[in-house]
């Protein structure tokens, strides 16, 4: 089964804490709520410098002891990223040799995208591919080949956030992660999907993200709420 640093997703599934502003004292609050990993939003933290990226990572590890997840997230799929495709992936390949896994877009240019992820492969990282839907759920067979798609990619865990129209769309997402069969993520954002976050891993979801306070997603639940809804169903 996948893992992200020493933290084994086969034994349950992870809690995701979200960091997107000051970042150590952050970081230091998500572990005291209960989070398990951390992404750095690359997109929406800003670093003078690839030395003061590197410090601060290693002061939230030290400080925490938390794995580390990596994203430079695009506009197209909810990102605040302002610079180009290469400058985007640049950021990213700076970061690699301090953190635990890297998520990156299907979406992301294609070429950059192909050869950044033979260097995530190269240096052992775990291998997030993921995909974002803001405005609907595509139906149960486009789920299943987006997800496909991740994999082929060379995912470790593929993942997918889309947001339902109706609770159907919801049940829909939760029977593609039950028919998955492999690592993966699934997320319905907004108020009609928020208990997905819960429900989710229960179908083999291995992630669920929360926020340490102000939601950067659409329906997204507190860190301490999915640590007491999780420790009862796990």
């Amino acid at each position: 089964m996948v893992g992200i640093g020493s933290l084994d997703l086969g034994k349950r599934p992870g809690i995701v804490a979200v960091i997107s502003d000051e970042p150590v004292e952050s970081a230091r609050a998500a572990k005291w709520l209960g989070a398990d990993l951390l992404e750095l939003r690359l997109d929406m933290l800003e670093f003078g410098s690839p030395d003061e990226m590197k410090r601060t990572i290693e002061r939230i590890k030290s400080g925490t002891g938390l794995p580390c997840i990596a994203t430079n997230r695009l506009q197209a799929d909810g990102g605040k990223w302002q610079g180009s495709e290469e400058a985007r992936i640049e950021l990213l390949k700076q970061a690699l040799p301090f953190i635990d896994a890297v998520d990156i877009e299907i979406a992301a240019d294609e070429d950059l995208r192909d050869s950044f992820i033979k260097l995530i492969r190269a240096a052992g990282k775990t291998l997030i591919v993921s995909s974002h839907d803001f405005k609907s759920t595509p139906t149960v067979k486009e789920m299943k080949a987006i997800l496909e798609c991740s994999f082929e990619l060379g995912a470790d865990i593929a993942k997918l956030a889309v947001m339902p129209l109706s609770l159907q769309d919801a049940l829909n997402l939760l029977q593609v992660t039950l028919d998955s069969g492999r690592p993966v993520c699934t997320i319905a954002m907004g108020d009609i999907g928020r208990h997905t976050r819960i429900a989710a891993p229960c179908y083999g979801s291995v992630l669920t993200y929360g926020s340490i306070g102000k939601a950067v997603a659409p329906g997204q639940v507190q860190i301490h709420q999915l640590k007491s809804a999780l420790e009862i169903l796990f």
